[in-house]
């Protein structure tokens, strides 16, 4: 992990949950005889550019599990309303952040060089309020008018215009080499932003679209999208664990 800084402690921050309608205590599903959670950790723990890492969680199973294969765990309340709200109520107990990197608890295939570039990014000179990821998919593929695939669009210098469940962008016209933007659910905060953001209600093109990153735009901060070849599958079922396991085998011979 790198040295901190007086003035910079980026903290990697994993939620946690145990209730999910899908897959009831997915975080110690075991994947390769190890809890999916310490997957992600241990990415997590050969990142260069995070100062610390803790698992946010509601539940002692989780905090116990953590704890025992050498991670630090903060319980939060079971009823925050979105994700970002538990990040924030778990920084809290890390007074010397400065920086947050909030990555999934389910991406137990998540690439350690993508964490460290949000980092570099939300750390940096001219940093933005947030940083995101995006992967390119073709226009003809399936996944752009899936709903359940959240799209991106950008300036071009990078910065989030919106994010929607609709293909985004609409193709009235072809246009060559302009992909579409799968955003990947990463992201990186100022402290101080993400502190102002919990205390803003739920605005209208995020209860429209059911995505907390448009209480951003609405408010008129600054979103940086990064591009990233990182497709690495989450896991939402007992299947998809079992996918992410034969995947894991596969690189490990």
């Amino acid at each position: 992990m790198p040295h901190s800084t007086l003035h910079t402690h980026i903290l990697g921050v994993l939620p946690s949950r145990w209730g999910s309608t899908r897959f009831p205590g997915k975080p110690l599903h075991l994947i390769a005889g190890k809890p999916l959670i310490q997957h992600v950790w241990e990415r997590c723990r050969s990142c260069s550019g995070l100062h610390e890492i803790i698992v946010a969680t509601d539940d002692e199973r989780i905090l116990r599990a953590v704890e025992a294969f050498g991670g630090r765990a903060v319980m939060t309340s079971p009823d925050h309303p979105t994700g970002t709200d538990r990040i924030a109520e778990a920084v809290r107990a890390v007074p010397a952040a400065t920086h947050i990197v909030n990555i999934q608890g389910d991406e137990p295939l998540i690439d350690p060089a993508l964490i460290d570039e949000l980092a570099a990014v939300i750390s940096g000179p001219g940093a933005p309020d947030m940083a995101t990821a995006a992967n390119p998919l073709d226009p003809a593929d399936p996944a752009v008018a899936d709903p359940n695939v959240v799209k991106v669009v950008t300036a071009l210098d990078g910065r989030a215009l919106y994010f929607s469940r609709s293909p985004l962008p609409y193709f009235r016209n072809p246009v060559e080499g302009l992909p579409v933007f799968r955003h990947k659910g990463i992201y990186a905060y100022q402290r101080g932003f993400l502190e102002r953001f919990v205390t803003w209600p739920p605005s209208p093109l995020e209860r429209a679209e059911s995505l907390e990153q448009l209480r951003a735009l609405e408010n008129g901060a600054s979103i940086h999208v990064i591009p990233t070849a990182d497709t690495s599958p989450g896991v939402d079922t007992p299947e998809q664990a079992l996918e992410v396991e034969l995947l894991l085998s596969s690189t490990a011979h």
